[in-house]
């Protein structure tokens, strides 16, 4: 499921014209660094992340949606920080390390 997730998250990026560049599953979030235009707006690119890949894996996985607590796949709520002071490669390697952080 780990899998289809990522393969969803990503097309959903490139069908929305911006770029996943790393991402990092865990149990109950995830991590990732997107680079978009300053034409993107956040929240759409969220909403667009979590309605496609919800609607896809809860009719590929019917199971999951009686697995989660009301029924819903993600948590309404996000954190967004933005590259500035620390490098884009800092940024990358700390995503990378939280699966062996976990």
């Amino acid at each position: 499921m780990a899998e289809r997730l990522k393969s969803l998250l990503y097309q959903v990026a490139r069908d929305n014209g911006f770029t996943i560049e790393t991402m990092e599953i865990m149990p109950d979030h995830l991590y990732l660094f997107v680079r978009a235009t300053p034409n993107h707006l956040v929240a759409s690119m969220v909403k667009a992340l979590k309605g496609v890949s919800a609607r896809f894996l809860f009719k590929e996985f019917p199971e999951l949606k009686e697995e989660l607590w009301g029924g819903h796949l993600w948590n309404p709520s996000y954190y967004v920080g933005t590259v500035g002071h620390i490098s884009e490669e800092a940024v990358k390697k700390h995503i990378e390390n939280q699966k062996a952080g976990d």
